[in-house]
C-alpha cells in the first residue's frame, strides 16, 4: 500500500523547464518530380472550347505513392501573382462593373493566382494587399516578388518550426530546349529535363540577422554560391518557403531569381483555343502550343515570365517546376531540421532518512505487530527498510493522475536520503 507525502512548488519540489528536439528531414528529387507522389485535386474547371480546362489550386507532394495508406504528405506547392505587380498589370484588360479584373482569353486562372498570393500575404505578412520582397524588409521596387512559388511544409515535418540555417533547396534555374520546337504534346522544356548545373538555395546568415513579421520569424533564401543573391524567403514558424520567380527589373538571364525569368518556353499547355495550324503538330481542343516560330497565338517567343506564368494553368506551372526544375533521381532535393518544443515539469519526490522506511501493507508485520523478517530471531534486531518501485502523483482530492515506474527497485532505509525525479513531458 502507498505512503503519501505532499510536494510543494514553494519548497522547490516542482520545477518547469523547456527543451528543443531537432529532427532532420530529407526530401528526394523523385518525391517532387514523380507523378505518383504528387497529388493534384482539379478543383478549378472552365467552360469553353472542347473539354475545358481543369486544374488544381495547389498540389501535394508525398513521400511515396499517394494512393497508399502509409503515404505521408510532405508539402503543398502552388504559385501566386501580386495584384499590383507588373505581370498582372501588363495582362489585365481593366475592371468590370463589379470591380473584378478582366484578362484576355490566352491567360488562365489569373484571378485564382492573385487570390493565392493575397492569401499567403494575409497569413504571413498580415496584409492581403502587401507584397513579398526579397531580401525581406527591402524598400526597393526591384526587390518586390511579383511572381512567387509557395512551398508549405506539413505540420508532421515542420513540427513547431523550421530551425534556422538548416534549410537547403537544390533547384535548376533553367530548363533545356532541344531542337526547333516541340515534337510531342508535352514539349521540349515544359516537363522534361533541366539544364546547366543546379543551384543550392539556403538560409545562410539568418541566425545573425533575426527578423520577425506577422507570420513569425523570417529569413532570406540565398544562393549558396553567392549569398548576395536573394532568391526568396523562409518563414520558420509557418514552415513556408516563398521563391521569387520574378519581379520588377527582370533582365536577360537574371539569375538573382529562383528561375531564369525570361527563358523561352516550349511545349503544350492547356488553353481555351482549338486546333493550332502548324507543320509540326495538331493539338486537341483545349490545348495550345508555345515557344517556337510560326505559332499563331502570340506565343512564338514565349518567356517563363510573363507568358508562361499567365497563360498556363496552376497545374501547368507547378508540373513544370516539379518535373523540370527539381529533376528526377534519388538525390536530396530539399532538407532541413525542425524544432519540437518539449515542455517539462520536474517533480522531485524527496524521502528523508526517517521517511518511507516502513510499509503500510498489512503483510509487512506479523500478528504481534512486529516486522516480518527472513531469518527467525531477528524480529527485534532488523531495522525497517523498503524497496521503492513506483511513484504515484495525486491531486488535492486524492485522484491518481500519473504513475512513474522506476527502472529497478531502490532500497530505502534510515541511513539514506533519497530523491526520485519524475519528469512529465508535453
Amino acid at each position: 500500500m502507498a505512503t503519501f507525502k505532499e510536494v510543494l512548488a514553494a519548497s522547490g519540489d516542482i520545477k518547469t523547464t523547456r527543451s528543443v528536439l531537432n529532427q532532420l528531414v530529407d526530401v528526394i528529387q523523385e518525391d517532387i518530380s514523380g507523378s505518383a507522389t504528387r497529388k493534384s485535386y482539379q478543383s478549378f474547371v472552365t467552360g469553353g472550347i472542347g473539354p475545358g480546362v481543369t486544374s488544381s489550386l495547389y498540389q501535394t507532394v508525398f513521400d511515396q505513392d499517394f494512393t497508399l495508406q502509409t503515404a505521408n504528405p510532405l508539402f503543398d506547392m502552388t504559385i501566386g501573382l501580386f495584384e499590383g505587380g507588373d505581370t498582372v498589370a501588363s495582362s489585365s484588360l481593366g475592371l468590370d462593373t463589379n470591380g473584378k479584373r478582366l484578362f484576355p482569353s490566352q491567360s488562365l486562372m489569373m484571378r485564382e493566382k492573385i487570390d493565392i498570393y493575397r492569401q499567403y500575404a494575409a497569413n504571413l505578412l498580415g496584409d492581403a494587399d502587401a507584397s513579398f520582397v526579397s531580401p525581406f524588409g527591402s524598400a526597393l521596387d526591384t526587390d518586390r516578388v511579383d511572381n512567387a512559388a509557395f512551398i508549405s511544409f506539413k505540420r508532421l515535418f515542420t513540427r513547431d518550426k523550421l530551425k534556422r540555417e538548416t534549410f537547403a533547396l537544390k533547384m535548376y534555374q533553367s530548363a533545356s530546349i532541344a531542337g526547333q520546337g516541340p515534337t510531342t504534346l508535352e514539349g521540349q522544356n515544359l516537363k522534361t529535363t533541366a539544364s546547366g548545373s543546379a543551384s543550392i538555395f539556403t538560409d545562410f546568415g539568418s541566425s545573425t540577422n533575426r527578423r520577425r513579421t506577422f507570420g513569425g520569424e523570417v529569413g532570406d533564401l540565398v544562393d549558396s554560391a553567392n549569398s548576395a543573391k536573394k532568391v526568396g524567403l523562409v518563414f520558420y514558424d509557418a514552415g513556408t518557403v516563398v521563391l521569387n520567380l520574378g519581379g520588377r527589373g527582370v533582365t536577360t538571364d537574371d539569375r538573382t531569381r529562383a528561375v531564369v525569368a525570361d527563358q523561352i518556353m516550349s511545349g503544350a499547355i492547356h488553353g481555351m483555343i482549338g486546333t493550332v495550324p502548324s507543320t509540326n503538330t495538331d493539338l486537341p481542343l483545349g490545348r495550345q502550343i508555345m515557344g517556337y516560330p510560326g505559332q499563331v497565338a502570340g506565343l512564338s517567343k514565349a518567356k517563363f515570365i510573363p507568358d508562361f506564368i499567365t497563360s498556363g494553368s496552376i497545374d501547368d506551372v507547378v508540373n513544370h517546376l516539379a518535373m523540370t526544375r527539381f529533376s528526377s533521381g534519388s538525390l536530396t532535393a530539399t532538407t532541413f531540421q525542425n524544432n519540437t518544443n518539449i515542455n517539462s515539469t520536474l517533480i522531485f519526490c524527496r524521502a528523508t532518512a526517517d521517511e518511507f522506511n516502513y510499509s503500510s501493507n498489512p503483510t509487512y508485520t506479523d500478528t504481534a505487530n512486529r516486522i516480518r523478517v527472513i531469518e527467525q530471531g531477528q524480529e527485534d534486531v532488523q531495522r525497517a527498510f523498503t524497496y521503492i518501485t513506483t511513484v504515484g502523483l495525486y491531486d488535492i482530492n486524492d485522484n491518481l493522475l500519473a504513475v512513474a515506474k522506476l527502472s529497478r527497485p531502490i532500497e530505502k532505509n534510515d541511513e539514506k536520503d533519497l530523491t526520485v525525479r519524475v519528469r512529465l513531458d508535453f
